[in-house]
Formats: C-alpha cells, sequence, structure tokens
C-alpha cells in the first residue's frame, strides 16, 4: 500500500510540473519580455490569485483576446511559483492559457520567482509600489502608459483598435 501512495504522489509531482505553463520573472526578466516585444503593441498586466478586483481585468482580457487575434498579453502573477496551481486554474477559467485560444498574438504567463519582489517592482517600474492590478500598455515604439485598478473594458478596446 505505501508503494501504490509513492507512485501515485510521485506521479502526482510529474503531472504538476509537466503542466507548469508560467515563465519564471527573474532579475532581469522583464527586460526580456519588453525587447522580445519591440516593435509591436503588447500589454503587460500584474496581477494575483489573492486579488479580488484583478477578475475583472482578467474578464476584459479573456474578451480582448477572443476579438482581437492579434494582440499579445502579458500576464505576471506577483504570487509564488508555489502557487502554481491555483495560477493556472484561474488562467484556464478565463481562457487565458498558452493555448486556449487560437490567436496570431502570443499569452505569455508568469510568476514572479524573485525572494527579492521590490527589486522586481523597481524593474517593472520604478514607481510602481506593488498595487494591484497594474496594467502596462505599450504600443509599437516601446513608449508606455501605466494604470494602477480595474481597467475601463471601452478604453482599453479603444487603445487596442488605436494600435492596428
Amino acid at each position: 500500500m505505501k508503494w501504490l501512495f509513492a507512485i501515485v504522489l510521485l506521479l502526482g509531482m510529474y503531472v504538476a510540473h509537466a503542466t507548469q505553463q508560467t515563465q519564471p520573472l527573474k532579475h532581469g526578466s522583464f527586460k526580456e519580455i519588453v525587447t522580445a516585444h519591440a516593435g509591436k503593441p503588447f500589454i503587460v498586466a500584474l496581477w494575483s490569485v489573492s486579488c479580488t478586483h484583478c477578475s475583472v481585468d482578467l474578464e476584459i482580457f479573456k474578451q480582448l483576446a477572443e476579438k482581437y487575434a492579434e494582440i499579445d498579453l502579458v500576464l505576471i502573477s506577483t504570487d509564488s511559483p508555489e502557487q502554481e496551481e491555483t495560477i493556472q486554474l484561474l488562467l484556464a477559467k478565463y481562457r487565458l492559457g498558452p493555448t486556449e485560444i487560437k490567436r496570431k498574438g502570443k499569452i505569455e504567463s508568469w510568476v514572479f520567482a524573485d525572494s527579492y519582489t521590490e527589486r522586481l517592482h523597481f524593474e517593472i517600474d520604478s514607481q510602481w509600489y506593488g498595487e494591484l492590478p497594474r496594467t502596462y500598455f505599450y504600443d509599437a515604439s516601446g513608449k508606455s502608459s501605466a494604470v494602477s485598478g480595474v481597467l475601463d473594458a471601452v478604453n482599453t478596446e479603444k487603445w487596442v483598435l488605436s494600435q492596428k
């Protein structure tokens, strides 16, 4: 019986690792994200599983991803990698996993993986102090504008349309 339990436990750990879809956000990762999207408009959304207002933004992103297949979304969970399962459940709920919607643009999912979270906050934006949700709209030239708090769906869609 103990062997069966051990096998089930190991299988569960393997499946959990194999289904991990978030990338670790560490020192220097944010610069890599911005560089990878250079020349194309994209949205960076910072959120957390414990943020009650973040679900409103995730619903807006779901609708945008379904309607505008070309826009790139970079979703960054400010939680820890230990919360991977909960993060994935929420992303699946809003159909924001990387393979949830057939689209031209990418949906990336990242999670804070540096214990020095203040450094990550500063790398993302020296004027950001951790309030959530926090969204950055990057145009094709690399210029960004930030919004703290719940997004307005109409204005967010107008921004997406202005980038075409």
